[in-house]
């Protein structure tokens, strides 16, 4: 039988998760059709509940879609419930246990890319569900403290208060992107994190940057959680002033690295991943 697992989201055509998805369970020898799923809000609820069929594995989660497809979770994993989104379902005889491996993979590229957050004074932009990943990423790795800028002040405000739970000592603020104070914060930083889809490639946004450039530090480092394009407007505008830069790809391929071996209880052939990853960029690209 061959088994189906999936990407969730809206919209899901950009993401290359499907290439290195595909390829990973190609290269250990596994039976199993990883496809886009690409959902409308109403139809949500109805297709996770198909994948307590016993030919799934499971789904990762992507915008917009991390944070509500938590509610339809028969269990969480404790990361899962810090966060409070997840990214990645999986399918145990018909019991769904979701995952975040969201935070494991944003460490890991930080590791990758010379960066060791702790003591830092960080910036996140935007406080949706891979924001929230990203901001325990950096509590339990230490930082200093951390401002959650975005757009609505409300729901940044809600994503500071439900760090302050167990902020472990990290200065917490929160302000909206309109705030005069925003400049100052992006000047003032180490780690600067754009969390949000604006620059996507197909999206809305495309083509566009979260915020002026010239705010930042040239010793501020950059990272952009999209990984499609690979060099996005902002972390060429970021690299351009002499920043530091991280892209999202490194992220994407370690987190779904991870949901692999929640599937499939088997180590991840990551370097297929990445080759794989970096192949359908370039082909995108070319």
């Amino acid at each position: 039988m061959t088994l189906r697992a999936g990407l969730i989201g809206h919209p899901v055509g950009h993401s290359i998760s499907p290439r290195f998805q595909q390829a990973a369970f190609d290269a250990v020898g596994l039976d199993v059709r990883y496809q886009p799923w690409d959902l409308q809000p109403g139809e949500l609820e109805g297709f996770i509940d198909q994948l307590r069929q016993n030919d799934a594995l499971g789904a990762n989660v992507t915008i917009p879609y991390k944070e509500a497809a938590l509610r339809h979770m028969d269990g969480l994993h404790e990361t899962a419930r810090f966060v409070g989104a997840i990214n990645t379902i999986v399918n145990n005889d018909g019991h769904l246990q979701g995952y975040n491996t969201d935070v494991t993979g944003f460490q890991r590229s930080l590791t990758d890319a010379g960066f060791n957050p702790s003591g830092a004074n960080a910036v996140l932009w935007g406080a949706g569900g891979a924001a929230r990943a990203v901001a325990w990423a950096l509590i339990w790795r230490g930082i200093e403290s951390l401002t959650i800028i975005n757009r609505t002040a409300v729901r940044g405000g809600r994503l500071r208060h439900d760090l302050a739970s167990a902020s472990a000592g990290a200065k917490l603020r929160s302000m909206g992107a309109d705030d005069e104070a925003v400049p100052a914060a992006l000047q003032h930083a180490d780690l600067v994190v754009q969390c949000t889809s604006i620059g996507l490639k197909g999206g809305e946004t495309e083509g566009q940057l979260p915020f002026d450039p010239n705010w930042l530090a040239d010793a501020t480092f950059v990272a952009d959680l999209i990984a499609n394009p690979v060099e996005t407007p902002f972390v060429r505008a970021a690299r351009g002033l002499g920043c530091r830069v991280l892209g999202g790809l490194p992220m994407l391929v370690y987190q779904g690295a991870a949901a692999f071996e929640l599937w499939t209880e088997r180590e991840a052939p990551v370097d297929v991943m990445l080759a794989a990853a970096h192949a359908a960029m370039s082909e995108r690209e070319s």
